[in-house]
C-alpha cells in the first residue's frame, strides 16, 4: 500500500484543467498552521492557569518539598570549626531539674569563660530571676563576650524580654519565621532595629578578632570590619553582602518578606555537622579547653520534653521525622554567617520574576514541541522522561551553585502542555477525519478510510486534497423513467422510496471499495481508485473488476428491493449503469463556503454517457454498460456482450460498448 502514495509527486499545479492552472499549494499548509495554533492555544490557557496558581502560592508547598529533598541531598559540610553546641538534655534535666537556677546558669558561663571563648550565647529566657544565684548570673552577664536571648513572640504574652540592664550589642532575637508547613528554612537578621541573636553572636566573634581562625592578619581584620545598612537598606559586613529576601523569592509566593530582615537559611546539614556537648560535661569539667578556646559557645535545650524543637529541611530521614533543637538552628545561621563572611561560601540567589517566567515558558514550549512531533508513544513517554530528569539535573547543579529556581513549575508546564497538546491534536486529527470523509461524500469503504487516515498527512494541504491526475474506474447509475414514475406520487412516499434505493446502492459502492461522490437527484456517482491513485496495471485492474462486481451486485440489491416495493404498493424500479475506465483529475473543489470532492476529465463525460446510451435498450432490471478501456482491464472474469462501435452523446469518437451480463 506504501507504493500508492508515489502519485502524490503529480500534484494538480503540474497540469492543465481546460486552460487554466490552480495556483501552487503553500509549502506549510494552513490546515497543519490552524492545527499548531489551536494546540498552542490550548496550551497557553493550561499554561496561564498553572501559572496564575503560583502566583497564589498554590505551588510553593510543592516547590519547598523539592527544596528540602535537594537540601538532603547535598554533601554535608565538615563540622564548623568555630562553634561548639552545649545542649541541655533529658539526662541534664532529671540531675539539675527545670527550669534551671541561675546558679548553675552562671556557672556553667563561668566555666565556659574559664577556656577563653569567642562568644558564649545563651538561648535561654533569663528575664524573670530563678533563684538561687541571680547575683552570681548578673556578674556573669557583665562580661561582653555573653549574649543573651529576647523573643518577640505572636502574642504580646510570649514576648521574652532580655535580662534587664543589658548593652544593646549583648541580646538580640531568637525568633525564626516558620513556612506555612511550620518548616524552619528562614532566619530573622532584624526585627525592626534590633538586631537577631545570630548577628549578636557574629558580631561579637569579630570583635575578638576571630581567634578560632589562627591568622593575626586574619584577626586584625575581623576587628575592622563594621555592620551598616546600605544606601539600599540591603545589610553589610565589612564588603559582604547580605541580601534581603523578597516575598517571591525562589518557589517563595505567599510569606511576609517585609517582616524584618530575613534571610535563606544554608544549611550545613544534618545533625553531625556540630560539635556539641552536655550541660552536664561542661559543670563536670569533661569538655577539652580547644573545643571552647576562641569559639562560639551556644547554650540551649534540646530535650523534647521542653518542646525547643522545630522542623528544618533535615527533619526527614530514613529513620524517621527528626526535631531539631532551636540552639541548633540558630547555630546554622551563625554558621551560615561566618561562612560567607570568612570562608567566601556562595549565598543563595534567585531568578527575577520575568526570569522564571520565560523558564516556565521555555519548558512548555519543549512539551508543545515533543507532543507535536513525536507521534510513537513509547519515544514520547521517553522524551519526556529525559526532558523532565534534564530540567531536573539542570535545577539540582543551579542548586548546589547556590541558585534556587522553580521545579515543579516548569515540570508541570512540560506535562501539562504535552498533555493538552496531545489531546488538541487528537481532536485536530478527528476533525481531519471528519473532513476528508465530507469531501469524499461520506461514503467511502474501511479500507480507504484507513489508507485515507494513515497517509492524511501527505494528502491534506490547506485543508484541502490537492489535485492529482489517476487512472480511476468511474460508475454512473440512474433510474429508468424517473420523471414520469414520480409524476402524481406524493413527495413523501417517493422521498422514502428514494433513499431507500440509494442507500442500498452506496452501501454495494462502499462494499466493493469504491468512493460514493455526489448523489445527482436519483443518479449515483462512484468512484473505484480514489483518492489514493493507482500507479500500476495490476492495482488499475482490481479497481475496474470491482467497479463490475459492484454494478452486478446492485443488481442483486435490486431484485430484493423490488420485491420489498411490490409490497408497500411502491413503484418497480429499473436502472442503467455505465462504467468507464481512464485519466481524470480529483481533488477538493469549491470555495470555503463550498467544498466538495470533485472528479474532472473526459473519463467523466464517456461514463455517464455510457449510462445513458440508447436508454430504449432496457433488457433487464439492471443494466450494465462498459467501454472497451474497463474490458481491457476484465480479462475473462465476466460474460459481455458486444454492442459495437456507438457515437455517444457529445462525442466526435465512437466507443467500443459492451453489455456486462454476468
Amino acid at each position: 500500500m506504501l507504493k500508492k502514495f508515489q502519485g502524490l509527486k503529480s500534484l494538480f499545479p503540474k497540469y492543465q484543467l481546460s486552460k487554466y492552472q490552480l495556483p501552487k499549494l503553500p509549502k506549510f499548509t494552513e490546515l497543519k498552521l490552524s492545527r499548531f495554533r489551536s494546540a498552542f492555544v490550548t496550551s497557553a490557557i493550561i499554561l496561564g492557569m498553572l501559572y496564575g496558581v503560583r502566583q497564589l502560592g498554590g505551588l510553593q508547598q510543592l516547590e519547598l518539598m523539592v527544596f528540602d529533598q535537594m537540601m538532603r541531598s547535598r554533601p554535608d559540610k565538615i563540622t564548623d570549626p568555630r562553634l561548639l553546641l552545649v545542649t541541655i538534655t533529658e539526662s541534664d534535666i532529671k540531675q539539675y531539674k527545670w527550669p534551671l537556677s541561675d546558679r548553675l546558669v552562671a556557672q556553667t558561663l563561668s566555666e565556659l569563660n574559664r577556656h577563653q571563648p569567642a562568644a558564649i550565647g545563651l538561648d535561654l529566657a533569663r528575664n524573670i530571676p530563678q533563684e538561687p544565684g541571680q547575683a552570681e548570673l548578673v556578674k556573669q552577664f557583665r562580661k561582653p563576650n555573653v549574649i543573651a536571648a529576647m523573643s518577640h513572640g505572636y502574642t504580646p504574652e510570649e514576648r521574652i524580654d532580655p535580662p534587664p540592664n543589658l548593652p544593646e550589642e549583648q541580646f538580640g532575637y531568637v525568633d525564626a519565621p516558620a513556612d506555612p508547613d511550620g518548616f524552619i528554612r528562614r532566619a530573622l537578621l532584624f526585627y525592626v532595629d534590633t538586631p537577631s541573636f545570630s548577628i549578636q553572636l557574629v558580631l561579637a566573634y569579630l570583635r575578638d578578632g576571630c581567634p578560632s581562625e589562627q591568622s593575626k592578619a586574619q584577626s586584625l581584620a575581623c576587628q575592622n570590619m563594621r555592620s551598616v545598612f546600605n544606601s539600599q537598606n540591603e545589610y553589610e559586613i565589612g564588603n559582604t553582602l547580605y541580601p534581603r529576601l523578597k516575598s517571591d523569592s525562589g518557589a517563595y509566593q505567599t510569606i511576609d518578606g517585609g517582616a524584618g530582615y530575613q534571610l535563606l537559611i544554608n544549611y550545613r546539614g544534618s545533625s553531625q555537622s556540630m560539635h556539641r556537648v552536655s550541660l552536664t560535661q561542661v559543670l563536670q569539667k569533661q569538655v577539652k579547653p580547644e573545643l571552647i578556646r576562641g569559639k562560639i559557645v551556644m547554650i540551649g535545650a534540646s530535650a523534647p520534653s521542653l518542646k525547643d524543637v522545630v522542623l528544618t529541611p533535615y527533619s526527614f530521614t530514613s529513620e524517621g521525622t527528626v526535631m531539631i533543637s532551636g540552639v541548633e538552628v540558630q547555630a546554622h545561621i551563625v554558621s551560615h554567617l561566618l561562612s560567607v563572611l570568612l570562608d567566601g561560601d556562595g549565598q543563595f540567589w534567585f531568578w527575577s520574576e520575568v526570569e522564571e517566567l520565560f523558564w516556565i515558558l521555555g519548558w512548555a514550549i519543549a512539551g508543545i514541541a515533543v507532543a507535536w512531533f513525536i507521534r510513537k508513544p513509547l519515544i514520547f513517554i521517553a522524551s519526556e522522561f529525559l526532558l523532565v530528569t534534564m530540567l531536573i539535573g539542570f535545577s539540582y547543579w543551579l542548586f548546589i551553585q547556590q541558585g534556587w529556581i522553580p521545579i515543579v513549575a516548569p515540570v508541570l508546564a512540560l506535562v501539562l502542555t504535552s498533555v493538552t497538546t496531545l489531546i488538541s491534536r487528537q481532536y485536530q486529527f478527528l476533525q481531519q477525519r471528519q473532513m476528508m470523509m465530507r469531501l469524499l461524500g461520506q461514503q467511502t469503504s474501511p479500507e480507504i478510510a484507513n489508507a485515507l487516515w494513515q497517509g492524511r498527512d501527505h494528502l491534506l494541504q490547506s485543508g484541502r486534497l490537492p489535485w492529482q491526475k489517476v487512472t480511476a474506474t468511474l460508475l454512473f447509475t440512474d433510474i429508468k423513467n424517473f420523471s414520469t414514475i414520480v409524476e402524481g406520487e406524493s413527495p413523501e412516499r417517493i422521498m422514502f422510496w428514494l433513499n431507500e434505493y440509494l442507500t442500498a446502492m452506496a452501501d454495494v459502492v462502499q462494499a466493493h471499495q469504491g468512493v460514493v461522490n455526489k448523489f445527482i437527484g436519483d443518479s449515483v456517482m462512484a468512484v473505484f481508485g480514489v483518492p489514493i491513485p493507482r500507479n500500476q496495471d495490476l492495482e488499475i485492474a482490481i479497481d475496474a473488476r470491482q467497479a463490475v462486481a459492484s454494478a452486478l451486485a446492485m443488481r442483486a440489491v435490486l431484485k430484493s428491493l423490488n420485491q420489498e416495493f411490490a409490497k408497500q404498493d411502491l413503484p418497480n424500479i429499473q436502472m442503467r449503469v455505465g462504467i468507464f475506465t481512464g485519466e481524470v483529475m480529483v481533488g477538493s473543489l469549491g470555495g470555503k463556503g463550498r467544498l466538495e470532492y470533485g472528479v474532472i476529465g473526459d473519463s467523466v463525460n464517456i461514463a455517464a454517457r455510457l449510462e445513458s446510451c440508447e436508454k430504449d435498450r432496457q433488457i433487464d432490471d439492471c443494466r450494465i454498460l462498459i467501454a472497451q478501456e474497463t474490458l481491457n482491464y476484465l480479462g475473462d472474469r465476466y460474460e459481455v456482450e458486444s454492442w459495437g462501435e456507438i457515437l455517444l452523446k457529445g462525442k466526435y469518437q465512437k466507443v467500443n460498448v459492451y453489455r456486462v451480463i454476468e
